[in-house]
């Protein structure tokens, strides 16, 4: 079992940065693939970035990419999403889960969910 807690959200200004990380309970960490996800008011919850059981492979969607950096620590059981030059539509609650499969792009294959964490974006 895995819990997690995100933090790090807040409001910002257009183009402006945030860093927001997920702090990881369990000692097996390192075996689950980590993703980050987004869920603006009246829409579905959509796919952000995901990152591998080691880091090496990563995915973005596509609104996304050059813009934010998904990354872990399987030191400190965090995984982390930098988000630059954002925009008033990345506003959303943005949530961290974990998988058991090395890394997935699907919501469905995520097993844990955090709570949450609130990105506000102004214009």
């Amino acid at each position: 079992q895995v819990q997690l807690v995100e933090s790090g959200g807040g409001l910002v200004q257009a183009g402006g940065s945030l860093r927001l990380s997920c702090a990881a309970s369990g000692r097996t960490f390192s075996s689950y693939g980590m993703g980050w996800f987004r869920q603006a008011p009246g829409k579905e919850r959509e796919f952000v970035a995901c990152i591998s059981w080691s880091g090496g492979r990563t995915y973005y969607v596509d609104s996304v990419k050059g813009r934010f950096t998904i990354s872990r620590d399987n030191a400190k059981n965090t995984v982390y999403l930098q988000m630059n030059s954002l925009k008033p539509e990345d506003t959303a609650v943005y949530y961290c889960a974990a998988s058991s499969r090395v890394v997935s792009r699907s919501k469905s294959e995520y097993a844990y969910w955090g709570q949450g964490t609130q990105v506000t974006v102004s214009s």
